[in-house]
């Protein structure tokens, strides 16, 4: 959401930043509605104040003798009247706040311009593995194996899911608790166990809704499943008033993520990259608006050492303006190298959302000092990051160390977490 009074004092900059997204300016139209918002709550307030002293004027009236029905007519007709004046104001409030809630938020300076082809490559760490075959697919290799089956799925589910089976599903549950244990023994985050299923206004609060709605799966009893830890994690904090020296706060999940991938028919079909159904490690920091740069950094690089670790080629891409999310102010997406596609494909997008997430969710930190030294309350910056896709880690993995006779290396941070296995397979 956006700071309203910012806009009021910065409406080129609000409509400079919207065009940069691609979208129609749009200050004119929110200070109008906020012009008439505001004159009615004066004349609202105005007429309040006015029946209150006529009130006490009735008191004085009735000590002294004096007839008050006229007086008494006028203060209800004032009544009534106030009475259509807020209801007015509130619907203009509810128009507001509409508008507001449908506009991304504004993108950094750094952030180039354009769609997805602006996208900007900033550094690639690791070679990609050399074969003296033809490298194999993961949902080939799966096949092959016998423990990846997309038509089970399929005869439970429907497309988009998928069953694992003995070494690959142990594998997937030993990516995840290598990721946990890295981020909660050397990165200092809080592993959280969210639930998965939230109420409208947490959807709303990470800037889900209303955008987002038909890409998430809704219950029959108006619960939303989550399609990222993001939105209950962020939310910890949400209509919180936190101390600064609490900050900065970091937590992390492992969960399953639940997508309706409305926009993606036709898209990656095959195997396991665009499911219904995912694993994935989240990553989330609510931070003070000064520290918050340092952070995305810093989440990046949490990230990139799941990969480094795995001996997974990568890099590291700086997203357009058309390519971020609808919350973000800033994005880095993680690109791993997958040998059978022969491309780098998106394993991790890590964000900067500045206060926009938290002007939603109303989560504020009191500075140190606070009012006393002229300093109220203020929005905290929120970020996210994927550490990472817990699936696409997975596929990476069965496409970068498979073997010519069919059988896949496990990378030797995963192996602890495999009982020593060392090879899938065989």
């Amino acid at each position: 959401m956006h700071d309203l009074r910012w806009i009021r004092e910065n409406p080129e900059e609000f409509d400079t930043g919207l065009a940069r997204r691609g979208l129609a300016r749009a200050a004119e139209g929110v200070l109008r509605l906020d012009s008439q918002w505001r004159a009615l709550e004066t004349e609202a307030q105005e007429s309040q104040a006015t029946r209150n002293r006529m009130s006490r004027e009735v008191g004085a009236m009735k000590k002294r003798g004096e007839p008050v029905d006229e007086v008494m007519r006028q203060i209800q007709y004032g009544k009534d009247s106030e009475a259509a004046t807020a209801a007015r104001a509130a619907e203009l409030r509810r128009q507001l706040d509409e508008l507001l809630a449908s506009l991304p938020n504004l993108p950094a300076a750094d952030v180039p311009d354009g769609d997805e082809s602006a996208n900007r490559e900033l550094r690639r760490i690791g070679a990609p593995p050399s074969f003296d075959f033809a490298p194999l697919p993961h949902e080939a290799i799966g096949d092959n194996s016998g423990l990846m089956d997309f038509a089970l799925a399929a005869k439970l589910s429907g497309a988009r899911f998928v069953v694992l089976k003995g070494a690959l599903a142990r594998l997937e549950r030993a990516i995840a608790q290598f990721m946990l244990d890295l981020h909660t023994g050397e990165f200092s985050y809080t592993e959280i166990a969210p639930p998965y299923l939230v109420r409208d206004e947490i959807a709303f609060g990470t800037g889900n809704l209303p955008k987002a709605a038909e890409d998430m799966f809704r219950t029959t009893g108006g619960l939303w499943l989550i399609p990222t830890a993001e939105m209950p994690l962020t939310n910890l904090v949400a209509g919180e008033i936190l101390d600064e020296a609490a900050l900065p706060l970091r937590f992390t999940a492992w969960t399953p993520c639940f997508r309706s991938e409305a926009g993606a028919a036709g898209r990656d079909t095959r195997g396991m990259i665009r499911q219904h159904q995912f694993a994935k490690v989240e990553l989330v920091s609510i931070t003070r608006p000064e520290d918050s740069e340092a952070e995305h950094e810093r989440m990046t690089g949490c990230a990139e050492e799941v990969l480094k670790r795995l001996g997974l080629a990568y890099r590291v891409v700086l997203l357009a303006t058309g390519d971020m999310g609808f919350a973000a102010r800033k994005t880095y997406d993680i690109e791993v190298w997958l040998p059978g596609q022969n491309a780098y494909r998106e394993i991790s997008s890590c964000s900067n959302c500045g206060p926009f997430q938290a002007q939603r969710m109303k989560a504020r930190y009191r500075p140190a000092g606070g009012p006393r030294e002229g300093r109220g309350t203020q929005p905290v910056h929120t970020l996210n990051g994927s550490a990472l896709a817990v699936g696409r880690t997975m596929i990476a993995i069965l496409e970068n160390f498979q073997r010519s006779d069919g059988t896949v290396a496990i990378p030797e941070a995963l192996q602890p977490y495999m009982g020593g296995q060392k090879v899938i397979g065989g």
